[in-house]
This record gives structure tokens, sequence and C-alpha cells, in this order.
């Protein structure tokens, strides 16, 4: 086995989702994470067949569907609320699974971290990775709280703000797309068993997922900058989804103040064109390649990104090599998902374009990825 002993920076989905690969597969793991409090975020995911087969792949998959619901296609809607097409949403993760599911990012979260700290790896809160020195058989973590520690290999799962993409010589950086998002988890009717997408409204799209039995992830895309009004941030989401109808008419007579909101720019990386490592230093996810979510695979690509990491650096072999291997597999499958959202964010800016087949791109996108990452 390459490594036995890993750092594991960050305590997201692609963190967690690595600690939990390598720790059942006999590492020595210890995770650190930012911040003081490890909890996941209240709004809601799309989850693509990949990432649930990922899932499966360590153990997680049934907890989390406990909570979560699946689902099989994605209706298209006029903002009027007609359906215009309604699309089986390919199986990604194989025919046996769900192509699909909404879920709570809390939800999912809480189950990675029982499993994290169910296997034993240590885990340390409010602690970040402030320098490295690769040696020729080990790497030198040197942490905030002023301790150091030789590890066989340091994994980065410090998200699109990483400040270890920085420490790696990595000079991509994070990039706007020109689009913002709100998201909002609130109630659902049973009708909305399947995520539906609305087009031709006074913003660039709007659009839920459902996620329990009674609650939905609704979202619209914006402007990137919040609107400077003196509305509160719930007047504000009915004020833009005033313009559609269907079932988001339900869906804005109940919103409220209560509800998990939360506004941000859609920002987007790609790291295409420089090596992912230095030495025992690795950075994924989204470290490394965070897409726009419009073919909902950001959490996909990072699940893909721990399980095959995790599966390389426990192989028989020069460490070298098998890092080498791994980014050339991984960065031909995560272009797939960086081209198609980017090209979908630019349809979502400029629709009067000729030649726009939201519906065939997605559905060739995932297509592609129903092959093995």
């Amino acid at each position: 086995m390459s490594v036995k002993d890993v750092l594991v920076v960050g305590g997201g989905i692609s963190g967690t989702v690595a600690a939990i690969a390598l720790a059942q597969k006999g590492v020595r793991v210890t995770l650190i994470e930012i911040s003081p409090q490890w909890y996941g975020v209240g709004h809601g995911i799309t989850v693509q067949g990949n990432a649930l087969n990922a899932f499966r792949q360590i153990g997680a998959l049934d907890r989390i569907l406990e909570k979560a619901h699946p689902f099989t296609e994605l209706r298209l809607c006029h903002a009027d609320g007609h359906v215009i097409t309604t699309v089986d949403t390919p199986r990604t993760g194989g025919l046996d699974l769900p192509p699909t599911m909404g879920a709570l990012r809390s939800d999912l979260q809480t189950v990675l971290v029982d499993m994290v700290h169910e296997l034993g790896v240590e885990v340390r809160l409010g602690t970040e990775l402030k320098a490295f020195h690769n040696g020729a058989t080990s790497v030198t973590a040197v942490l905030s709280d002023g301790s150091t520690k030789d590890y066989d290999l340091i994994v980065a799962a410090d998200g699109i703000k990483s400040k270890t993409r920085a420490m790696l010589g990595i000079t991509h950086d994070k990039k706007p797309t020109g689009l913002g998002i709100w998201r909002i988890v609130t109630a659902r009717t049973p009708e909305m068993h399947s995520a539906s997408v609305y087009h031709h409204g006074p913003e660039y799209k709007a659009g839920y997922t459902p996620i329990s039995k009674d609650l939905c992830y609704a979202y619209v895309l914006t402007d990137p900058v919040r609107c400077d009004n003196s509305l509160t941030d719930a007047q504000e989401v009915k004020r833009l989804l005033a313009g559609y109808h269907g079932d988001f008419d339900f869906i804005r007579d109940n919103i409220s103040d209560a509800d998990v909101m939360s506004f941000q720019p859609i920002e987007w990386l790609f790291v295409d064109d420089q090596p992912w490592h230095v030495g025992r230093v690795i950075a994924i996810g989204d470290a490394v390649h965070a897409c726009p979510p419009l073919i909902a695979q950001g959490a996909a690509q990072c699940c893909e990104d721990a399980i095959l990491l995790a599966d390389y650096v426990t192989a028989d072999g020069d460490l070298a090599p098998l890092l080498e291997e791994y980014e050339e597999r991984r960065k031909a499958r995560v272009q797939v998902v960086v081209d198609a959202s980017l090209q979908l964010a630019e349809w979502e800016l400029h629709p009067d374009q000729p030649g726009i087949d939201t519906a065939g791109l997605m559905s060739g996108a995932l297509d592609t990825l129903t092959q093995p990452a």
C-alpha cells in the first residue's frame, strides 16, 4: 500500500468521503476542518446517480436515502406553469440506482460525519493547514495550532476558496459566471415529486427539487449581486418568483422568513492545465474543479474524486505515477461537466442565440457520465 497515514484538509463532501474511503482501506486518517463547528449547510442539494454509486461504495447510501427523496425525471416548464417536455434522467450510477435524489445538505453531511467518527478518524476542528514541506518519503504538515506532523499524503479538500491551492503553485482561482442564485427550503405538495425547471420568465431560470416527503429545495437564477432594496430575504425571493406560476404559486405563497434561504454569486473553477499535486500533497474536489450547479454534478464529481483517489493511493507502487494517472483520468471526466455547465450558463445569460438545446446538452453530458469514473 502506497500510503498508511493521511491528513485530509476540509470537512465537506470531498473531505469526508475521502476520509471514509481511506479509513475503510486501513489507512490512518486525520481530518482537519477550519470551522470550530462541523455541520452541513442547511439548503437542499440535487445529487445524480454517480454520486449515489459512490455513497453505496462506502456504505452510506441506505442511511442517506432514509431522509432523501429519489426521483427519475426532469420536467422543463414554461414560466406560466405549463410543461414543455419531460426528460428521463440518465442513470449515471447504474440501472439499479435512482438516477437522481434530492436531499437536505445537512442530512447528507450528518451521515458522512457520523461515519467518519465511527471509523475512528481523528477529527480536529478549528484547525487549518498553514504550510507543508515535502520530503522523499513523507510530507510535514504545519497546522494553525502550531503543531507539526509527518504524513504519507496530504489531501486538500478545502473547497473553491482553498488556501492549499496557492501553496501548490496553482495559479487558477475562482471565476464569476455572471449569474447569482437564491436557494430556499420550503414546503411542497405531493404532486411535486420530481425536479422541475422553469424557463422564459423574468429571471434567468427558476426551479425546484423535492428533498423529502413534504419539502423542496427551490431556487431562482438572477444577477450575481443581491438587489439593494429594503426587502427581507423572503420578500426578495417572492418578488423574484412573482413571474413564475404552476407549482411556483404554491411555493411562493408558502415562503416565510423562517425558511432556510441564501444568496450567492455562482462561480466556477477548473484547473485543467496545471498539476493538482506537488510531491505528496494533492488537491481534489471543489479546490480544483467547482462547476456551476446547472447539471447537478458538483457533489458527484467530488465523490468520484475521493473514492478513486483512495483506490489509487492504497494500490501497490510508487506514489508519484499513481497520482499522475489519477489526475489524468479525473481531468478528462471533469472536463465533460465543466464544458456542459459553462455552456448552459452562457445560454442562460444569452437566451436569444440560435442553437440552444438545454435538454439535449444535459442529457448528452449525463449519458457520457454513465460510463465508470
